[in-house]
Formats: C-alpha cells, sequence, structure tokens
C-alpha cells in the first residue's frame, strides 16, 4: 500500500519551485471543490487536493467524529499522520519542494490542516485555515518557529465562540508560529473576504 493512496488532482504550475497548495475541503466536499479558489490565490502554485477518506452519511471528510463539534481523536491522529505521508510522497512523485508546501483548508479541511501544524509541522511551510476549531492539545508542544498561520473565523459561527477562537491563537503563537487572526462578519461558510484576506496574507507574508 503507497502513501499516495488518497484519491487527489495535482496540478503543476510555476514549476518544482513555486510554492505548492494542499487544498482541504469541507465535509461534503472533495478533491475538486477547491481547484479554482487555490488557483485565484496564487496563479503560479502547483496544487495538490485529496479527498477525504472518512465517510460520513456518504459525505466525505478527513476524521471521523462522534458528534458535532466532538472528534474522534484517535482517529483524527491516525488520519493526520496517514495526510503527512501522502504530502511527503506526493513531493517525491511530482517534484515539488517539500519546504514550500502550504496548507489551505476550510472547516473538516482546516481541522486536519491545523492537525498537521501540531502533529507533523515538518510537512508544512505555513497554513490558511478558514472556520477552524481548535483540533486537539498535542502531549508533546509542536515547534512552529518559522511558520505562517492565518485564522479567519466567523463571528456568527455557532461551530465556536470567541474564548475558544482566542484559546487556538494562543496555543500556535506559544509554539512560535507567526499568527494573523481575521474574524469576519459572517457565519460558518467560506466567503469572497476569506480569499482576498488570504490572498494578500499569501502575497505579503508567505515569502517564496
Amino acid at each position: 500500500m503507497t502513501a499516495l493512496q488518497f484519491t487527489h488532482v495535482y496540478e503543476q504550475g510555476a514549476g518544482a519551485n513555486a510554492r505548492t497548495l494542499l487544498l482541504l475541503h469541507g465535509t461534503g466536499g472533495n478533491e475538486r471543490d477547491l481547484l479554482g479558489v487555490g488557483r485565484s490565490l496564487d496563479p503560479a502554485a502547483n496544487l495538490l487536493s485529496p479527498r477525504g477518506k472518512v465517510l460520513e452519511r456518504g459525505m466525505p471528510r478527513f476524521f471521523r467524529r462522534l458528534a458535532e463539534g466532538v472528534f474522534d481523536t484517535e482517529d483524527l491522529i491516525a488520519r493526520t499522520h496517514e495526510l503527512a505521508e501522502f504530502v511527503r510522497s506526493a513531493s517525491g512523485t511530482y517534484g515539488f519542494l517539500p519546504e514550500k508546501v502550504v496548507a489551505v483548508g476550510f472547516s473538516n479541511g482546516a481541522n486536519i490542516g491545523g492537525a498537521l501544524l501540531l502533529l507533523r509541522p515538518e510537512v508544512l511551510r505555513a497554513a490558511a485555515l478558514w472556520r477552524p476549531m481548535i483540533p486537539l492539545v498535542p502531549e508533546k508542544p509542536a515547534d512552529l518557529q518559522g511558520r505562517d498561520v492565518l485564522l479567519t473565523h466567523g463571528s456568527f459561527d455557532s461551530m465556536t465562540d470567541e474564548p475558544q477562537r482566542e484559546r487556538y491563537a494562543r496555543m500556535l503563537r506559544e509554539a512560535g508560529a507567526r499568527v494573523e487572526v481575521e474574524t469576519l462578519t459572517a457565519g460558518h461558510v467560506l466567503s469572497a473576504n476569506d480569499i482576498s484576506i488570504t490572498e494578500k496574507w499569501l502575497r505579503n507574508r508567505v515569502q517564496e
């Protein structure tokens, strides 16, 4: 069994030296959902977009949950390591630079992107997490020195509250990450503002 056994799409951008956006869809999405968004964020980037392997009432996800907002931590940890190995293997297969991978995830995709940061930070240069929750608290604190993280929240998002959002940003900063937080007048949906904020963050803060 190879680590590339995720259904996925890879689109080459400006070449091996370009950054690679790891696109992570939300619940019910698939490997094609964020391709257009990824291309608009960085026309030169390589795009790597896997489909989550877990099905919840027929809807793809990246890890199981026990109830809304209650994660199956054991499954989350296993799926995070599986995704990290997929990214490492895809780098060898497609020839992109592993040190230039930026996770871009929405909702469930944001949560496994955050888990990658906390459990396998070596596979990511940076992460833009749209409508994230704290995925887990690792037993060993992550070393996120040199990592940039963007968190975009919705002020009307019922999945999280302000104390949890502040705790997440604090956890990442204490691990050494450079964290930017944006709270938008929105619910648990992806908006044009998320995309424009992320495009500017990539251009100005996440240097290639």
